[in-house]
């Protein structure tokens, strides 16, 4: 499971759509990205906590988690596109630590961190299983592994409703806030049909991780994951 071969086109599509991302990413989530990173991350990251946002794009996971700790953490932003890190970083008052790399090879050692933050980002792993155990590695014991990110559902008929939002409607809502560069987000369909419907996921992330509390949202389509190490 994961993007593999398909991860390159999937990088070069992020690189292009940078300047939008942001504005179209809360467009198709019909504006509710705000409301799940805040419900994936309360009472998971806590003041003093060191944190991994992993696959940060514009850092808006960590940046949640500052404002729900009064900026009480310690942020390491991690991306695989450096454009897209040296944009991000503009967006803190303080300048958090950066990284650049992949899921599958995170360049920290064992039980560094309190917290892995992945926003709308795992979907992109080349290897889900080893990026899992990868995140599994840098947690402290009792460490928190959030996820925000699009839901499949188990029921085929909201799954496919899912499917239809996203390969019909979605382009046109991101054609509307972004011009041409929104059609790109086309892409986003790709990344979903490799992504393990819920209760798959759900019980990949229990090989490695000893619990975790999996909360839905829009019929499915939507999730919020806390997995305990």
């Amino acid at each position: 499971m994961g993007l593999g071969s398909y991860w390159g086109e999937v990088m070069e599509v992020l690189r292009e759509i940078i300047p939008i991302y942001d504005k179209v990413n809360s467009i198709i989530s019909l504006g509710k990205d705000k409301e799940h990173r805040v419900r994936g991350i309360s009472k998971r990251v806590l003041p003093g906590n060191k944190i991994l946002d992993a696959g940060s794009g514009f850092g808006n996971m960590s940046k949640t988690a500052s404002r729900l700790t009064g900026g009480k953490i310690s942020i390491t932003l991690y991306d695989p596109l450096v454009p897209m890190l040296k944009n991000t970083g503009t967006f803190f008052e303080k300048t958090p630590d950066m990284a650049n790399g992949v899921f599958e090879h995170i360049p920290f050692k064992d039980e560094e961190f309190d917290a892995v933050l992945c926003g709308y980002s795992l979907r992109d792993a080349i290897n889900l299983r080893i990026a899992i155990s990868e995140i599994h590695r840098v947690l402290k014991k009792g460490g928190r592994f959030v996820i925000v990110d699009l839901g499949k559902p188990d029921e085929s008929f909201f799954r496919a409703g899912v499917s239809f939002y996203l390969r019909c409607i979605l382009p046109i809502l991101a054609f509307a806030a972004g011009g041409r560069l929104g059609l790109k987000f086309g892409t986003l369909y790709g990344t979903y049909k490799r992504w393990p419907q819920n209760k798959k996921l759900e019980r990949l992330i229990l090989e490695k991780f000893s619990r975790v509390e999996f909360e839905k949202d829009l019929m499915g389509g939507a999730i919020m994951v806390a997995a305990y190490k």
